[in-house]
């Protein structure tokens, strides 16, 4: 028994030195008897003579002399349906004050990815509720999609509308924040709240006060407890926030355990830390998934630094967003340019995907002779028709945080601005015109034979109906605004 049994040689930022221990595993964890209490350690470096170990909690009883003892087991974490609508640490602690979780299933923080057998095709769409999102890059159960962008330009909020917008859908949430303030995730926590979302979501959460163990440790926990569920045949989405400070807090880790750094100080397998992550977002055959919304900070819109080509090269899109787009009120500040999503079109809307072209050519041949308008250069009426409808269609996109809309009313609007009915509506009055739009449509007697009709396909009966209520309502829309003063 003595080879599970070593010393503690030194401590120091969380780091625990142990010699002896002749029978031991890489990502096992280790109990060092202090007299104090037992503290938990997690294996990383496994050497000849020696192993070291991060410390999960505190450190301060860790002393040389102490006695470290194997458990055998790898690292392991609770999940269940008892940490919905809990905030609990990357160690299934809770840390919102409600008491204690009371679940005891647990599942291995490390596991291997599900096997391509096992996988279907990406076919049923993740609904975000965020009009440009679901036209322009759709996502699907199962699918891998990066939000990229730098500092405060809204890479959160589009999380957490796709969050808000699962409250009528099947799917469970589990947002993962990494290296946040904690006042942020409170007000994260009361948004989900207030919306009535929080009982579907579990927020694991590894604060900036937290140590780089915790923050490393954090995504394995989270996309584990989603695991659980996926086997059970549901679906999940998880949010990464973000795997920048990720990635940091494993360089730290690495160089206080000697690991030759690479490019950017990070070691040379920061790309296997997270692509072992985001491997494990699958649809499988038994209509489980699992969806990854990792999110990456940019320092001035750098997709070149090392992380964000890391976690770019192993997702299936990204959703770009622009610092200059925000500036300009453009929210979410999505660039339809640079953004794109490599499998959701096969599990997009059909009526949203057949529209969802017509817009791409649109808005990019309005950037092709948006610069035209900048410089005041005189334009011939098809030109200035282009530019205007290209306005347009900018603004149409433009949506308030956390209010998803639902796909019906997303297809009617988009069929109205691409059939020309907006052209009639003067630009400031645009977004106008979508709200009492949706309120029309809410309070009309078509809204229930058309909307499962909007959400399959447009026959010609229901293009004729559609059509009529647009154009009564478009006229409506043209009389008041002429008498009022918006």
């Amino acid at each position: 028994m003595f080879k599970f049994i070593g010393l503690v040689t030194s401590i120091f930022d969380g780091i625990v030195t142990i010699v002896g221990i002749a029978d031991v595993g890489y990502n096992e964890t280790i109990d060092i008897l202090t007299g104090e209490e037992i503290v938990t350690c997690l294996i990383l470096n496994v050497e000849s003579q020696k192993v070291s170990a991060v410390v999960l909690t505190s450190d301060k009883y860790i002393k040389p002399g102490q006695y470290a003892v194997c458990t055998r087991m790898l690292m392991r974490v609770p999940t269940g349906e008892a940490l919905l609508g809990r905030i609990v640490n990357p160690l299934g602690h809770p840390v919102d004050g409600k008491g204690p979780v009371s679940t005891k299933i647990t599942r291995r923080v490390e596991s291997v990815a599900p096997s391509i057998i096992s996988r279907t095709p990406v076919n049923i769409p993740l609904e975000t509720g965020l009009k440009i999102v679901d036209s322009l890059i759709p996502i699907g159960h199962g699918q891998r999609e990066l939000i990229i962008g730098d500092s405060k330009t809204g890479k959160t909020s589009i999380a957490i509308d796709a969050i808000l917008n699962q409250k009528s859908e099947d799917t469970l949430c589990i947002y993962v924040a990494i290296g946040q303030k904690r006042s942020s995730l409170r007000r994260i926590s009361n948004v989900l709240e207030l919306n009535k979302c929080l009982d579907s979501t579990a927020i694991v959460a590894a604060t900036a006060s937290d140590t780089a163990a915790l923050q490393f440790l954090a995504p394995y926990s989270g996309v584990a407890m989603a695991e659980y569920f996926m086997d059970r045949g549901l679906r999940v989405l998880v949010i990464y926030d973000d795997l920048t400070k990720h990635g940091v807090s494993y360089r730290q880790l690495s160089l206080l355990l000697r690991r030759p750094p690479g490019r950017e100080g990070y070691p040379g397998d920061v790309f296997f830390a997270h692509s072992r992550l985001l491997e494990r977002a699958a649809n499988l055959k038994n209509s489980g998934s699992v969806t990854a919304l990792p999110i990456v900070e940019t320092i001035q819109s750098d997709v070149s630094a090392y992380i964000p080509t890391n976690v770019i090269s192993i997702t299936d899109g990204q959703i770009f967003l622009e610092t200059e787009l925000f500036s300009k009120g453009i929210r979410p500040s999505v660039s339809p340019g640079l953004s794109v999503s490599r499998v959701g079109s096969a599990a997009q809307n059909k009526v949203l995907r057949s529209m969802a072209g017509s817009l791409k050519l649109e808005l990019a041949q309005f950037r092709e002779v948006e610069s035209f308008a900048k410089f005041g250069l005189s334009m011939d009426d098809a030109t200035k028709q282009q530019v205007n409808r290209g306005i347009k269609l900018t603004k149409l996109l433009i949506q308030k945080r956390y209010a998803p809309i639902q796909m019906d009313q997303q297809i009617l609007f988009l069929f109205s601005a691409l059939k020309g009915y907006l052209d009639r509506v003067k630009t400031e009055l645009v977004i106008h015109y979508e709200y009492e739009l949706y309120n029309y449509y809410n309070n009309s007697p078509y809204k229930y034979p058309l909307q499962g009709e909007l959400m399959k396909k447009i026959n010609n009966l229901d293009i004729h109906i559609v059509s009529y209520l647009l154009t009564h309502f478009t006229n409506i829309f043209q009389t008041v605004s002429l008498d009022s003063d918006w």
